[in-house]
């Protein structure tokens, strides 16, 4: 059992995204640190005791963040809220205390096992935790629940513009910086628009004033070969991993949305589509190929083929008992287009 108390802020406004289900089900297996969602969405779904939900407006939170910021900030639609991560430690004040670390993420995220990458010998020598070695992640950091630590945007020069501005400067990590930084080129010898906290963060580090911790604990990619398993995210069957974050899988044109009614103990992330058979299986096997042809169809961008979304075939399957038969069906103006069936007989 750890000893710091860690809480992550999720302020999220409008319909949860079809990733929100299997985001929970992760969280759930995190038992000792708690999620806390700030929303004007009614959850439907019972949440597990650690994700606790504060039901509020936009514009509400931009009040609340005026007021403990100390001047009128600028919030005009939800995705500007990344650029107020930082300061989500003076905004939810009131919401951190009792915390040793508080955090910001997105629900674009599945957890493998925190606490396994966020130790406490982590914990215990660094103020700032973020979980990729070339800037401060917006999908996941942790921050010190101290006053320092809590305005460290306040070192930003640009900090009040980002602030009143209704524009989005991706404040909360290197100012779109990415690529540049992912080549190994050093923030200081580039051009920005605004000082963002990757900026503030490697500057003070770099003086001693606060301690840093970049590493490569996620995988952002959409290679497949995730495996997620009761809590335990892995990678090649190789490599375990603190989460997996969806921006390009979810950006994907050719990716298909799961739709699972439940999150299964255990699921598979191919490169396009979730699924619980094993890619190595039979069953496995026979579904990529439909995927393939569905995807094949819809890139051909047929104006009567329907957007289905959804995980495919949706059937259970028990790897250890053979199936009689995948059925993927895809209708155009009630016409059938593709009706394909595989059979697998049982062993004698």
């Amino acid at each position: 059992m750890s000893k710091y108390k860690i809480c992550l802020i999720y302020p999220y406004f409008g319909k949860m995204p079809w990733y929100f289900k299997f985001f929970v089900a992760s969280c759930k297996f995190n038992p000792d640190i708690d999620f806390i969602i700030f929303t004007d969405n009614r959850i439907g779904e019972k949440l597990p005791e650690n994700v606790k939900v504060n039901y509020t407006t936009l514009q509400e939170v931009e009040q609340l963040a005026s007021i403990n910021i100390g001047f009128q900030v600028n919030i005009p639609r939800p995705y500007k809220l990344c650029d107020f991560k930082p300061a989500y430690g003076v905004i939810f004040e009131n919401t951190i205390k009792g915390y040793d670390f508080w955090g910001h993420g997105d629900l674009d995220v599945i957890f493998g096992n925190i606490r396994n990458f966020i130790t406490d010998e982590i914990l215990d020598n660094h103020d700032v935790i973020a979980v990729r070695e070339e800037y401060v992640t917006g999908f996941f950091t942790l921050f010190r629940n101290i006053p320092l630590i809590n305005r460290l945007y306040e070192q930003s020069k640009d900090f009040k513009l980002v602030f009143r501005n209704g524009k989005n400067f991706t404040f909360d990590e290197c100012n779109n910086l990415f690529s540049q930084l992912q080549a190994g080129q050093s923030i200081f010898e580039l051009t920005s628009e605004v000082e963002s906290m990757t900026h503030v963060v490697k500057r003070l580090d770099q003086q001693g004033i606060i301690r840093a911790h970049f590493d490569l604990f996620v995988v952002e990619s959409n290679p497949g070969n995730l495996f997620w398993n009761q809590g335990q995210l892995s990678y090649n069957d190789e490599y375990e991993i603190m989460l997996y974050h969806l921006i390009l899988f979810k950006e994907l044109p050719s990716h298909i949305p799961a739709s699972l009614k439940e999150v299964p103990s255990s699921y598979y992330i191919n490169e396009n589509y979730f699924s619980k058979l094993s890619p190595g299986s039979i069953p496995g096997k026979i579904e990529k190929l439909f995927v393939k042809g569905y995807l094949s169809l819809k890139n051909m961008k047929r104006p009567s083929l329907p957007q289905i979304e959804k995980n495919i075939p949706q059937k259970d399957f028990d790897e250890n008992e053979a199936f009689e038969e995948i059925e993927v069906m895809i209708v155009s103006n009630d016409k059938k287009i593709i009706r394909k069936k595989k059979k697998a007989l049982t062993d004698a």
